[in-house]
């Protein structure tokens, strides 16, 4: 049984190895560049959207519409099997082999393949799979699996292939490209002329005809589907789509949102064994359960389902593009191969890489079925928590601490005290910070590479005592959801905005019963702890009866907009409550600037000593795609006199994650924000921006031990200053 230890040398060796992760983050550039030209002139959002109708309907019809792809692929002479499960599977084409006599099977590239293990089962019984696919042959001359869906072979490097190719061939093989292609292609070719049956997958079972399809970059599915007397389908019965028309569809998203590609080179509809000059030709069709059923009754994750296997969760994560997909993943990987891996593999051989998620949402603003991925997997995480707990520290933290909201401040009270023998002034910031703890391993991988901010002296909640907040016949009264970060540690963020506020006619409520968001639990799979703490808030901000609830940190915003209303549907008298106050809750800068219309009131109001000094600007993970916020902020910086030097990649994740940073996967975090520093240096701005205290944590101290000269600001301290109200 793999356990955390285990994962955590897995991913201290990828790390050890940068090689891997450079070779990944120059592919996830180019990926995110040529999928931005792919789907130039198109609406993504409409055509996602059609797509997981379509899936939608596939699984509320999957039963009607596999019987009736039965009914037309047996019609057009296929023999078709039903297996309840890999093993069925495989034996099912073990015995068909031997019923042949068949001793070489070549195989286009199949994923389910690799789920079955079946080139390992096939070898037992004395039969050889030969692998066709450059990429899979790659891997199966390394005796690997594959590290990416699309592109198995994608974390080696030519010349690790060129020592695989000469070892095979017996010579050796030059490293360049064309001398690689070269000799794949003449080894394989006598393959297709050898081999007794051919086995591929098949991207589309259709049931209208009873026929599949195939999207391919290589044409060796056609040839191992056309060559061998005997053809093969192996396929989930999830690939089911009514008719050819809903195919056509999802070849217009997929090969774009794999690999940027306007269409895959090869695009071929099979119906029935391809004849052949009068020869007697068979075609059987292996359609596995093998964990599908049970994920389409599944209420909470069914929507996985819906997977094109295109890659792009893949192409787009921070973790797998730190340390690759042999260690975050088993058989499929990154965010989509959590949620299969747990109902194909079991839970607990899903356990170790449901917590690896950083839940940053990339995955989920590029999935061409609309599925959320970060949802699903939150869902699995909680029931990891059940089932195998969630450690000594997190459950004193949440279920002692956090709950009671008293002993929660006291604490933090003292140890703003006790924290003194280790902060000092971080240079740069004039703010205390923890730069160093005592040297055992955790403590190195806290403070060797960022300072830690230190607890504030005096928490928001205190300070807000003290405002004297001078506003004639205002325009309205907000209520502030101010956030651990804001409350406890940068505190002066809260005030900045109330500065702010105050400067365009807003009043700030602060109602002092409300608590932590609940997040921190909620990603940690403690829902009990989450949902008692979304009712503590949700009470609160009833009763102060306000016309707007503003958060200056985005996870805030997404947890009183949509999680306190999911975690309470089902609780009478707390979700009416939570769905008034999610209708207005918002982003401290959207409210500026869309409620407030604040930028074009900016440059009467400040105080003009600030112009033209370079800012770049981080999205925070939740605020872009989450609340789908990341205009306003810059129109809001622009107008106050500041000039916007954009980094590359502004929206990739820093590495925080909150709890991840500091106790699940440091070591993921630490590689993470390295990567995000870079940018920011790139730009020479002397000033970075976001619009989240938990970005802030990280930058700011990632900054502080690479490099004293940039600062990091929240965008509303960045008006305060701008205003003439900076501290």
């Amino acid at each position: 049984m793999a356990t955390d230890s285990d994962f955590k040398k897995k991913v201290a060796a990828a790390i050890a190895s940068p090689k891997l992760s450079q070779a990944l983050h120059l592919f996830g550039d180019a990926y995110l560049i040529a999928r931005e030209n792919a789907f130039r002139g198109l609406d993504f959002e409409a055509m996602r959207s059609e797509l997981a109708a379509i899936k939608e309907d596939v699984r509320i019809r999957r039963k009607e519409l596999l019987a009736q792809f039965i009914k037309n692929a047996e019609a057009a002479g296929s023999t078709v099997f039903v297996a309840k499960d890999t093993r069925e599977a495989n034996d099912y084409v073990i015995r068909l082999a031997k019923e042949r006599g068949a001793k070489l099977i070549a195989k286009s590239k199949s994923m389910v393949s690799e789920e079955a293990h079946l080139n390992r089962a096939l070898a037992e019984e004395g039969i050889r799979a030969a692998e066709t696919d450059l990429g899979e042959w790659i891997i199966q001359l390394a005796g690997q699996r594959p590290s990416h869906m699309v592109m198995p072979a994608i974390h080696m490097f030519k010349e690790e292939v060129a020592e695989l190719f000469s070892r095979e061939a017996g010579k050796t093989i030059s490293p360049e490209i064309k001398s690689l292609v070269d000799h794949a292609r003449q080894r394989l070719r006598r393959e297709y002329f050898d081999a007794d049956i051919g086995l591929t997958g098949a991207n589309f079972l259709i049931a209208e005809t009873g026929g599949i399809g195939l999207i391919t970059n290589e044409g060796n599915a056609r040839l191992c589907a056309t060559l061998p007397k005997i053809h093969v389908v192996f396929a989930g019965i999830h690939k089911l789509v009514p008719g050819i028309e809903e195919a056509i569809k999802i070849t217009r998203l997929l090969p774009r949102n794999a690999t940027g590609q306007l269409l895959t080179s090869y695009v071929t509809w099979i119906r029935g064994a391809v004849p052949s000059n009068g020869v007697a030709k068979e075609q059987h069709i292996v359609l596995i359960d093998g964990g599908r059923e049970a994920l389409y009754e599944s209420t909470a994750c069914r929507d996985a389902l819906r997977c094109i296997q295109c890659g792009a969760c893949a192409n787009v994560c921070p973790v797998y593009q730190t340390v690759g997909g042999h260690v975050f993943g088993s058989i499929y990987i990154s965010a989509i191969g959590i949620i299969l891996t747990a109902f194909y593999e079991g839970l607990e051989q899903a356990k170790e890489i449901t917590r690896a998620c950083i839940g940053c949402r990339s995955c989920v603003a590029v999935c061409p079925a609309k599925i959320d991925l970060e949802e699903i997997i939150l869902h699995l995480r909680n029931e990891v928590t059940r089932e195998f707990g969630m450690g000594v520290v997190k459950n004193v933290a949440f279920k002692a601490v956090m709950k009671n909201r008293g002993l929660f401040h006291n604490m933090i009270r003292a140890a703003s005290k006790l924290q003194a023998p280790v902060t000092r002034k971080q240079p740069g910031e004039g703010r205390q910070v923890i730069r160093h703890l005592p040297l055992h391993f955790m403590a190195r991988d806290l403070t060797e590479w960022r300072d830690l901010p230190a607890i504030a002296p005096r928490s928001f909640r205190d300070l807000f005592r003290t405002v004297d907040q001078q506003v004639a016949d205002p325009l309205y009264r907000v209520g502030f959801f101010v956030g651990c970060g804001a409350d406890f540690v940068y505190p002066e963020v809260g005030i900045s905005l109330i500065k702010v506020l105050n400067h365009l006619g807003v009043t700030v409520v602060f109602p002092e019963k409300q608590s932590c968001c609940g997040i921190p639990a909620l990603y940690s799979g403690d829902t009990e702890t989450g949902v008692y703490l979304a009712q503590q808030s949700v009470e609160a901000f009833t009763e102060a009866n306000v016309d707007y609830i503003l958060a200056i940190c985005p996870t805030c915003t997404m947890a009183v907009k949509r999680d306190f209303v999911d975690r309470l549907a089902d609780q009478p008298q707390w979700s009416a409550k939570a769905v008034a106050l999610s209708a207005k809750t918002m982003d401290a800068s959207a409210f500026l600037e869309n409620v407030l219309g604040a930028s074009a009131r900016l440059p009467a109001l400040v105080a003009g000593t600030l112009a033209g000094q370079t800012v770049t600007y981080h999205d925070s993970c939740h605020l872009k795609r989450g609340a789908n916020v990341w205009r306003e902020p810059r129109a809001l910086l622009g107008k106050a006199g500041y000039r916007i030097e954009e980094m590359k990649n502004s929206d990739r994740c820093c590495g925080f994650g909150g709890t991840y940073s500091f106790l699940s996967h440091p070591q993921i975090s630490r590689q993470i924000t390295a990567d995000k520093v870079a940018t920011i240096q790139a730009t020479g701005a002397a000033t970075v921006a976001t619009d989240c205290p938990g970005c802030m944590i990280m930058l700011k101290g990632a900054i502080g031990k690479a490099d004293e000269g940039i600062r990091c600001r929240h965008t509303m301290e960045l008006l305060a200053e701008a205003l003439g109200e900076g501290r």
